[in-house]
């Protein structure tokens, strides 16, 4: 039976193909971004055409599809998602433009909050309202709420977000609601807070509900019309779909919780690399992920991509509160537009590249389809990092002499330098830019780089992983076999997962463990009935976490918590586990002070067959040499333009060690091996290069 997984990025479009044994065959090919899932029913069907006697081949043989989309996170960048109606509590109707009242940049005078997925007049009111604790204190003024159902019924609206003051306590009101809008208009998709986000704090909750509606049609009409697509195809096998949490889920559990998928792709690429950490034996691990329209970076602690319970979409410059917040576990990833197809300008002198992309269509100058504007690919062809005659193992060739002239003419001349010059400062520029990003991830959340080792994936991540490395003074970069596809990779590897959550206030005292019982049983049994739709028979392990706080913080703590029977004891383990995670976080803790846990979570993961964690991809070859060649190459540690020796990724052996600078060539990515460091083949067949010490200079300082 043959598993096929794909991921749809900005650029280019990433498929693996896993046959019975484990053996995998990857390839990737442009994306059509008018229409995403053209590119992988075309790539689909001439791979089947080409390979129809080879028996895995066989549309009928696929056992499972695996897709990770941007689909919904390019909606709500783009600001194209649906026309959304949202219902909420009298008083209440500007809670999405009064957010949470904090500047995210104290000095900038001209900021601009988060523009709001529903404007001002989309947005209804309801009179009803209920305490923190769930009791009634004005019950739904069903008239009115009648009134509000029809007129929304008749304002050709595409979906509605229905979220009422400390609905997480107590659904009862905006069941009523969706209720009338059912008899209303009853083909009209309904999102309840009560439902996608249950849990305190009115903007995040709001906001998260009608993510889910504003990307709800989109995304229930592309996983239909995917699905509609490949069963034309012959693969009659369901979509498993990869969630923000680093799970796959089922296409039902994706168009009734769409939210869930925003950052479907970038969590494949991470669960690749806590797999690849695991090969070579580490369980700290920075990830990096550079496609062709962002870069990704990421940590794995302990073995484990980090989760958080919130996190923001389209963030100015990183700062916290600067994007739309939403209250979905997701993998801890930081998003910056640097993607090979990022394209750089001059600004007042310097310069300056992304965050908008070439992406696919037209793309870069040196694609030749029509870009006239130099990009970070262009640069690297330019100094000499990529072979235009084997882009994408040469299915594509590139224009160097195009891309060399456009940088030229666009960036060296109206700043005084020669084209070489110039397309280093847009490599470097891109540098220090993902560099600020990586110190954000490890050193600004309490990570000590030096401990750990960096993989890096994607089409264009190897090409600038040793320099981020040694701006951070990682000792180790990994480069994975299949980098160039890591997220479709990535997707084979990874299990399903569906968690759910609440909030309940619960202090930490005798009295807590009736409660927290309560809790758990009520979240156990849903995440259960959830688990069962989502695609998979296998045997269902539970893993529990609370948010936790001294009583008066304002922020929370996420903490695991033990399983096992929730008796009187448990309480005393909860509380064992908030002071042991406070302790490591922040080097202290007070066990006098009293504590409280505000939000509760269980996750569900449905173990899957190992066979999936064992990739065996295109076998090394043996017996002849891995030097195939030397050209000019732009380094400055080594003072300019240097020779450069070419290395065939798939004529390398355990055996060999090569000392930089070296490229290492492969169909879908090249990996630049900096004067010095060490570069060799571990045991699992991926790259491993060993950065020469004293080598941290900061890219800024390179730069300058």
């Amino acid at each position: 039976m043959t598993r096929i997984s794909f991921d749809i990025g900005g650029t280019f479009t990433d498929f693996a193909l896993q046959t019975a044994d484990g053996s995998v065959t990857i390839w990737k090919v442009p994306t059509t971004p008018r229409a995403p899932a053209q590119a992988v029913v075309a790539s689909l069907r001439q791979r089947f055409g080409d390979n129809r006697h080879d028996p895995a081949y066989d549309p009928a043989s696929v056992e499972e599809l695996l897709h990770a989309t941007t689909i919904a996170t390019n909606a709500i960048l783009e600001r194209k998602g649906a026309r959304v109606a949202l219902i909420t509590t009298a008083g209440f109707r500007d809670v999405l433009l009064i957010g949470r009242q904090k500047r995210y940049d104290t000095n900038n005078l001209h900021l601009d909050k988060p523009r709001p997925l529903v404007p001002r007049r989309d947005v209804f009111e309801v009179d009803e309202r209920l305490a923190a604790d769930g009791s009634v204190v004005r019950a739904l003024d069903e008239a009115a709420a009648r009134q509000v159902a029809r007129s929304v019924a008749d304002g050709g609206y595409d979906a509605v977000a229905v979220v009422f003051l400390h609905a997480y306590a107590d659904p009862v009101h905006e069941r009523l609601m969706a209720a009338l809008l059912a008899e209303a208009a009853p083909d009209l998709p309904v999102s309840l807070s009560s439902v996608i986000s249950p849990k305190f704090r009115e903007y995040e909750r709001t906001n998260t509900t009608v993510a889910n509606a504003y990307v709800a049609p989109l995304v229930g009409t592309y996983v239909d019309a995917l699905t509609t697509s490949l069963r034309d195809l012959g693969i009659g096998s369901d979509l498993s779909i990869m969630q923000s949490n680093g799970g796959l889920a089922s296409p039902d559990l994706v168009r009734a919780y769409p939210v869930r998928i925003i950052e479907s792709g970038p969590a494949a690429g991470v669960m690749f690399c806590a797999e690849v950490g695991r090969e070579e034996g580490y369980d700290h691990v920075m990830t990096f992920d550079m496609g062709g329209t962002t870069a990704k970076l990421g940590a794995i602690d302990d073995g484990s991509p980090a989760v958080t319970p919130t996190f923001e979409v389209d963030a100015v410059n990183y700062r916290k509160g600067s994007g739309l917040p939403l209250n979905i576990m997701a993998v801890e990833l930081l998003e910056i537009g640097a993607g090979g197809g990022s394209i750089a300008r001059t600004r007042m002198g310097l310069i300056q590249v992304g965050p908008d992309s070439a992406g696919a269509e037209p793309g870069p100058i040196c694609y030749g389809h029509g870009g006239t504007e130099p990009t970070i690919t262009d640069a690297n062809l330019t100094l000499g990092y990529l072979n235009p005659a084997y882009f994408n193992g040469g299915a594509m060739q590139l224009d160097a002499a195009g891309a060399a002239a456009g940088i030229e003419t666009q960036i060296g001349q109206p700043l005084g330098l020669d084209r070489l010059q110039a397309a280093w400062g847009i490599h470097s520029v891109a540098n220090a830019n993902m560099e600020r990003a990586m110190r954000i991830v490890s050193i600004e959340r309490g990570r000590d780089p030096r401990r750990y080792a960096l993989v890096a994936f994607g089409g264009a991540g190897p090409l600038h992983a040793c320099r981020l490395a040694r701006a951070l003074e990682i000792p180790r970069v990994i480069v994975p076999r299949g980098a160039g596809v890591g997220s479709a990779l990535g997707l084979l590897v990874a299990e399903r997962t569906f968690d759910v959550g609440l909030t309940r206030f619960v202090r930490m005292d005798a009295a807590a463990a009736g409660p927290i019982a309560t809790i758990f049983a009520d979240l156990e049994a849903r995440v259960r009935e959830a688990a069962s739709h989502l695609g998979s028979s296998g045997a269902v392990r539970l893993q529990r976490s609370a948010s936790m706080r001294y009583v008066g913080q304002g922020h929370e703590l996420r903490v695991l918590l033990p399983d096992g029977s929730t008796d009187a004891a448990y309480a005393e383990q909860v509380l064992q586990a908030f002071t042991a995670t406070y302790q490591r976080e922040f080097g202290y803790s007070d066990p006098d002070a009293p504590v409280e846990a505000t939000d509760w979570y269980v996750v569900a993961t449905v173990a899957g067959d190992r066979r999936g964690r064992d990739l065996r991809l295109d076998s090394t070859a043996t017996g002849r040499d891995p030097v195939v060649g030397e050209r000019p190459v732009y380094m400055p540690e080594a003072g300019g333009l240097v020779p450069c020796r070419i290395l065939d990724r798939y004529a390398l052996t355990s055996e060999h060690r090569f000392v930089g600078p070296v490229l290492v060539e492969e169909r879908e990515c090249t990996t630049v091996v900096l004067p010095g460091d060490t570069v060799s083949l571990s045991a699992a067949g991926n790259l491993v290069i060993d950065l020469l010490p004293g080598q941290s200079e900061s890219l800024a300082e390179t730069t300058r």
